[in-house]
């Protein structure tokens, strides 16, 4: 039976402890990995998908660069690029949520962490990594773009390339922060730089790897997973 909302409110202090629960875990073993990269998009998408097959190849380049490679532990783009970055022998990582619908873990992350609480689990795919790939996704792959360019804009966090890989996919949000937001100065000029378009996992990867020089980012992998 579900609990009313006066127990809820009631039961609100001793969730905290649950909570923390779960940031100690994920902080701990993330913060374990070699720089990352998280790669979001839709749970939807099909083996046999164009952006399917790129999102694996992508996790793979990744992890022959010696990237860890993060996502949200579950099915279609989370399932390929944790598919393609444990076939090249590197660290797949996946964060799953639990949820009715959709999200169930795939067997390809090497390194997991569940999650109930959605909160936590978005600021576990945002604070180990050093890069963004956002492929075709819906609402939840949005939001994440959205937070992410938010703690960029407000130098919350470095900026970090947030790249989106399909230009015809993403061609229409874009005009419309432009003819929009930016013409109604809803945005700063220059913030849409912050979003990086790429077509293929060789442009992705150069995003990347110019920016890890750029910034002497350390491709070491640390002893605990070796």
């Amino acid at each position: 039976m579900e609990a009313s909302h006066s127990q809820r409110i009631h039961e609100d202090p001793w969730r905290v402890f649950k909570i923390m629960a779960e940031f100690v875990e994920s902080f701990d073993t993330l913060s374990r990995l070699p720089p990352a990269v998280t790669i979001f998009g839709s749970a939807r998408t099909q083996p046999g998908d164009l952006h399917h097959g790129m999102a694996e190849a992508i996790a793979a380049e990744l992890a022959r660069e010696r990237f860890a490679v993060i996502t949200g532990g579950g099915p279609g783009i989370m399932e390929a690029a944790n598919k393609g970055a444990s076939q090249a022998e590197g660290i797949s990582v996946g964060l799953n949520i639990l949820l009715p619908k959709e999200q169930k873990p795939n067997p390809h992350s090497n390194v997991a962490i569940h999650f109930h609480y959605f909160f936590i689990r978005k600021v576990a795919l945002v604070k180990y990594s050093v890069a963004f790939v956002f492929m075709p996704g819906g609402f939840g792959t949005i939001d994440e773009l959205f937070e992410i360019a938010t703690l960029i804009q407000t130098h919350r966090i470095p900026r970090f390339p947030l790249i989106l890989v399909g230009r015809d996919y993403w061609k229409g949000l874009l005009d419309w922060l432009r003819s929009t937001l930016e013409a109604q100065g809803m945005i700063s000029a220059g913030d849409l730089d912050l979003l990086k378009l790429a077509d293929s996992p060789e442009e992705v990867l150069r995003i990347i790897t110019d920016y890890r020089e750029m910034v002497g980012i350390p491709e070491s992998v640390p002893d605990a997973f070796r």
